[in-house]
């Protein structure tokens, strides 16, 4: 496994980190909700430790409140003291200030442990980062801090660079997290906020490498742009090596649900020439034409975060966004039409949409979803079984 600095911190961490947002998970008949496979997701996490990996990043909210449960479980005999844990809190569940501490003391619980390495404000956006200034929620973070209860201070951010940028002024934040990818390099922070948090010795941590696993699917387009490299790779390892070559970057964090995905990204991230500048002049072309070819492809930017959830008319939003992006991914709509028809039949389709707009509030892609369920349900409706 390589590793990298973590920014002024004075320590080092794994590349690749393990997100346990999407940890493997089971679906008990009658109920509407799935669990964390509990005994897959510890002997992923332990396996990842046991292989290089020291960097785990969870919070409060994943999985229904019990991913950091979990990965507490997950650490215990020994393996905590090997790591570097690293969850947030979200604006959301501070309703009073009082709110805040509570919050952390849970997730301590949860954790069993006595402190975080690096604790985050939560998706911190332009919507509601005038709050996140006028509660002073930083200073509760200092707080903290000063009582040993965490190391670091850092925040998670979804959006445009000048929030970012404003963002970055208003304090010295050891560490930031944001989304990057292939595709969203001219979108979200862009290739400036890395340089921003680079010149500032900011810990620069990157979720969203995979685009919620998007970028593992290759339509005929990116296949021909991935097949003119004379070697075999996969488009997981190219999408990795775009970030890879950053040397401002930290870590990056991948949501890795099964031990094989784990085992394909350990190799990626171990091999000598997974380093900085790793790219060549003919890699970043190829990658160029890739983001050309996916960029020509109609689809919605939805990378499966789940912030838009729940819907007050039960439409589940990202399960058809998911299903409408498979189809136009694969130029192929029969299955995902079959398997729409399931959700629809039960009311979690697009049909079930009123136009109230509250997930667009918390959509941090600040996608127009009313109108995009109605395009997604133009496309999926009709399977007869």
């Amino acid at each position: 496994m390589n590793y990298r600095n973590y920014g002024k911190l004075g320590y080092q961490v794994s590349a690749l980190g393990m997100g346990c947002m999407r940890l493997p998970r089971v679906y008990k008949d009658g109920e509407s909700k799935a669990e964390i496979d509990k005994e897959k997701a510890i002997e992923i996490i332990r396996y990842a430790v046991e292989h290089g990996i020291n960097y785990f990043d969870t919070a409060f909210t994943y999985h229904n409140q019990t991913s950091e449960i979990v990965l507490g479980e997950a650490l215990k005999g020994g393996y905590r003291e090997k790591v570097k844990v690293v969850t947030k809190q979200p604006l959301g569940v501070m309703k009073t200030q009082d709110d805040i501490r509570i919050n952390l003391e849970s997730t301590l619980k949860k954790l069993q442990t006595d402190y975080i390495d690096v604790y985050l404000i939560h998706n911190i956006q332009k919507g509601n980062w005038e709050e996140v200034k006028k509660r002073e929620i930083v200073r509760e973070w200092e707080k903290f801090r000063d009582e040993g209860l965490i190391k670091a201070i850092a925040f998670s951010y979804h959006g445009k660079f000048p929030c970012f940028n404003e963002v970055m002024e208003y304090y010295p934040w050891d560490m930031c997290q944001v989304q990057q990818n292939l595709l969203d390099i001219d979108k979200e922070v862009t290739a400036e906020s890395i340089r921003v948090a680079g010149e500032k010795g900011c810990a620069l941590v990157i979720m969203e490498p995979l685009r919620g696993g998007g970028l593992v699917n290759t339509p005929p387009s990116v296949k021909a742009a991935y097949d003119t490299w004379p070697e075999e790779r996969s488009p997981a390892e190219w999408a990795f090596r775009h970030l890879i070559d950053y040397p401002e970057v930290s870590c990056i964090i991948s949501g890795m649900t099964t031990l094989e995905q784990l085992k394909e990204n350990i190799a990626i991230f171990s091999k000598p020439d997974a380093v900085p500048g790793c790219l060549t002049t003919k890699e970043r072309e190829i990658l160029a034409k890739v983001k050309d070819a996916y960029d020509s492809i109609i689809s919605i930017p939805c990378t499966s975060c789940g912030y838009c959830m729940p819907c007050p008319h039960g439409v589940d939003i990202v399960e058809v966004f998911y299903r409408y992006n498979e189809g136009m991914m694969f130029s192929a709509f029969d299955q995902p039409r079959r398997m729409y028809a399931f959700s629809d039949k039960g009311g979690r389709g697009a049909r079930s949409c009123t136009d109230c707009g509250e997930c667009v509030k918390k959509c941090p892609q600040s996608i127009d979803i009313p109108k995009e369920l109605k395009i997604a349900h133009k496309a999926l409706a009709g399977w007869i079984e």
